[in-house]
């Protein structure tokens, strides 16, 4: 009875988990697309300063992170990753992410979500040029199914529609914009990755501050570090529309949610799942900005987003089973 009750605690911790993180990001995604499409006002003006987001975004789970360390972290301060440890790091974490928003200007938001679904390649393509790491059969055909759903979906014929609400249509530029954010974000993960490695008892808490400490600081420089700076045009913007500032602040919020709900999730139930589960939100991120926001897909740009997908579950397969195998070796042992 009580390893039932137990079992059921957990199915319903997990539904917790994937309704949160959906919520939050398919929500944000929404926001997104809103501020950088939508005219704000009679005289129909866009927010062009797009990267604002980012600033705004690091300031938000700057905050977060650190009431979030005084509420639950029984840490000492030693036993975590000192916050200048984080300033290479916070570098590619502010102008990666930057990019990928800037990339709204020129492309869709189902193709900017496609494009940064499309990770694994310079991952593999690094792994194998630079570190000569060799890859299994399967993985190259997870690839291969990215990359050519990605291909044939920027190849394929946008509706008039969905390029009549970009600020500046221009797909080289904006998949550019999208490719540059996965390299930087690679760099990223693995000095995180190093990080954590060094300073294990470091918690993803701790990670989120540091990383924003310096998100902040880099961004705030880049924003209001000179007199016509980009940053106080973003500000005057917000004034005189408060519903873009609105919209900006619960883009930030979902953004803050939706990393506790990660962190729950990899905690409970390890990175696996968490992967599955953010794979098939960015799926329903696309059918929500399709069917909502007014982005019509084509049947061979659906074909892409399947493609896509399936390499992609594919992939989610194949570590699962690489799982399970190093689960069998160590009880065997």
């Amino acid at each position: 009875m009580e390893s039932h009750n137990a079992g059921l605690r957990r199915v319903f911790v997990l539904v917790f988990c994937v309704a949160g993180i959906w919520a939050a990001y398919i929500y944000q995604g929404v926001l997104q697309e809103t501020v950088s499409t939508k005219r704000f006002g009679p005289e129909k003006q866009r927010f062009e300063h797009l990267a604002f987001l980012n600033l705004a975004q690091s300031v938000v789970c700057l905050i977060w992170s650190y009431i979030m360390i005084k509420i639950w972290s029984n840490d000492g301060k030693s036993s975590s990753a000192p916050w200048w440890t984080y300033w290479s790091a916070g570098i590619t974490n502010t102008i990666g992410p930057a990019m990928g928003i800037e990339a709204l200007k020129y492309i869709s938001y189902p193709a900017q979500v496609l494009a940064k679904s499309s990770k694994m390649i310079p991952v593999m393509l690094m792994g194998t040029l630079v570190y000569g790491i060799r890859y299994t059969i399967p993985e190259y055909i997870c690839t291969l199914l990215v990359a050519g759903g990605v291909s044939a979906f920027a190849l394929s014929k946008t509706s008039s529609k969905t390029i009549s609400k970009l600020a500046h249509p221009n797909a080289p530029l904006g998949y550019g914009l999208c490719a540059l954010n996965l390299a930087f974000d690679g760099f990223t993960n693995a000095t995180q990755d190093s990080i954590t490695a060094r300073y294990p008892k470091t918690n993803a808490w701790n990670i989120m501050l540091g990383m924003n400490i310096w998100g902040t600081i880099y961004n705030m420089i880049f924003m209001f570090g000179w007199p016509n700076a980009i940053g106080y045009s973003a500000v005057q913007f917000c004034r005189q529309h408060p519903e873009a500032a609105f919209d900006i602040l619960l883009y930030c919020v979902c953004g803050a949610v939706g990393q506790n709900f990660i962190f729950l999730t990899i905690s409970r139930f390890g990175s696996l799942t968490n992967t599955t589960i953010t794979t098939t939100r960015k799926f329903v991120s696309i059918l929500v900005s399709s069917l909502i926001g007014g982005n019509p897909l084509s049947k061979l740009q659906w074909g892409s987003v399947s493609m896509v997908f399936s390499g992609l579950s594919y992939q989610i397969f194949l570590k699962w089973k690489k799982l399970k195998r190093t689960q069998k070796k160590r009880k065997s042992t």
